[in-house]
């Protein structure tokens, strides 16, 4: 039944009931026209409050034409002969009309504050089914299906800006096409199309965009949709966070496992490695042919190699389960720097070394035998990487509350696309990887005994200008050693 259809029958509803109240007032109180009055006021205010105010003002206008010919004198004319009564007359006629106006206000604040609460308590549900969702494409998939059947909404769309995903609830929602959803989630208000009966908002937490909503067919307030925005948009980032958490969990946990799984391999290796050490310098020390002492030289390199390599393997498992235990007190770099020297005397024999320390240089608080490694590292890769008879330099300098050492190679340099990965485990750059032996250790191992000292480490390079490795380290601020 159409709207004009249905209006018409309640028009002719409230004029057959207002005849109703003026026959029985006419039969039974025929001179009262204080009861009849108030009767018929009672009859406008029930159709006020039961249709509307279109039907109240018609009742109004019929009623005091009826209430005017039956009761006010002269009865049966239109004609109102007494003053008092002519004020009678329009009394009854504002009062009807004003409480028409009022009891139609009354419902409509009513029928909103319903709406109102059924819209709280539709949004309580959502927000609970959020809560039980998991990780995000289900969060979003539980948002369209939960608003279509928990807000009565044909169909609803909801589109992640971050996965670039659209989630949908059936092919109608094709209505709201992928480029204005696109458009919405950067949109600053919301589109409402009462004409394509549409709604899209942006989905935002604070300034983060999220994403957008749209709508088909909606009948949700603006204050509504603002909210429900709101609302999942918190709990899109809250499985956002859930996600990320129990990735850094797993990932953290897997950390810890391959550590010690490294720990126990490494000391396993060792003891083997300690035997056949042994077993080969001893007979390296006894008399052999020219044969045989090139293989037992080659077997004592090996095991060499492979003593470093577990060394290595065990002290990057301690830096990373956070176990490398530093004995920190106020030395010497000069000191450091020499010690870390006599282990490349040979190889720094056809080169030029330059020392820049000077002498007033404060003292550096650190492990001395820990830093001496660092420096052995980055020596041992200048050596590797750059060409035999080039010069090297180890300088350092005072900057701030830091000590800078810096040492320098005249080799072929880094790219820069590999400068922020050198320190990653078991990266080796891809010029000479092939030709230098390594494990791509040395320099994460370097990267990790510096942090912890509360320093850091870093390179600056180019193509045909060699490296520089810079290392800054805590200066000492306790009191000098005598």
């Amino acid at each position: 039944m159409s709207a004009p259809v249905r209006l018409s029958i309640r028009l002719l509803a409230s004029l057959a009931l207002i005849g109703v109240v003026i026959l029985f007032c006419r039969l039974t109180v025929p001179g009262n026209i204080t009861t009849a009055a108030l009767t018929l006021l009672l009859a406008i205010l029930g159709i006020a409050a039961k249709w509307g105010l279109t039907e109240s003002i018609a009742a109004s206008i019929v009623a005091v034409i009826g209430f005017n010919y039956w009761f006010l004198p002269p009865v049966g004319t239109l004609t109102i002969a007494d003053p008092q009564n002519l004020v009678a007359f329009f009394a009854f006629l504002v009062t009807a009309i004003t409480a028409s106006q009022l009891s139609v206000r009354a419902r409509q604040r009513a029928a909103e504050a319903i709406a109102r609460r059924q819209e709280v308590e539709r949004l309580y549900t959502l927000g609970q089914a959020m809560l039980m969702s998991g990780n995000v494409r289900t969060t979003a998939r539980e948002v369209v299906n939960t608003m279509i059947g928990t807000f009565q909404i044909p169909g609803a769309v909801f589109f992640s800006k971050g996965d670039n995903e659209f989630f949908r609830s059936d092919p109608k929602t094709s209505a709201i096409s992928d480029e204005l959803l696109r458009g919405m989630a950067d949109a600053e208000e919301l589109l409402i199309d009462r004409e394509k009966q549409i709604a899209v908002v942006p989905v935002r937490l604070g300034g983060q965009v999220i994403g957008s909503l749209g709508f088909i067919g909606s009948t949700l307030s603006t204050e509504a949709l603002n909210a429900l925005a709101y609302l999942v948009a918190i709990g899109i980032e809250r499985a956002r966070a859930l996600e990320e958490a129990s990735k850094t969990e797993a990932t953290r946990q897997s950390e810890i496992l391959k550590a010690t799984l490294l720990d126990a391999l490494a000391h396993d290796l060792k003891t083997p490695l300690t035997s056949i050490k042994g077993a080969v310098t001893h007979l390296l020390a006894r008399g052999h042919d020219a044969e045989e002492h090139e293989l037992l030289t080659i077997a004592n390199e090996e095991a060499d190699r492979l003593n470093r390599l577990v060394v290595e393997v065990l002290e990057m498992a301690r830096i990373e389960a956070a176990k490398l235990h530093l004995d920190r007190a106020p030395h010497s770099l000069q000191e450091i720097v020499t010690s870390a020297l006599r282990g490349h005397e040979d190889a720094l024999a056809h080169r030029t070394l330059e020392l820049k320390i000077p002498e007033a240089l404060p003292a550096v608080e650190v492990d001395f035998e820990f830093l001496e490694q660092v420096l052995r590292q980055i020596l041992d890769n200048a050596l590797r990487y750059s060409p035999a008879g080039s010069p090297i330099t180890i300088a350092a300098d005072v900057s701030g509350d830091k000590i800078v050492l810096s040492v320098t190679d005249r080799g072929i340099g880094i790219p820069e696309d590999e400068q922020s990965r050198i320190f990653d485990k078991f990266y080796r750059g891809r010029a000479l990887r092939d030709e230098v032996p390594g494990t791509g250790l040395g320099l994460s191992i370097a990267k990790g005994i510096v942090e912890a000292h509360g320093g850091k480490i870093w390179v600056t390079s180019g193509r045909g200008r060699g490296s520089v490795f810079s290392v800054s380290l805590p200066v000492y601020k306790g009191e000098p050693r005598e």
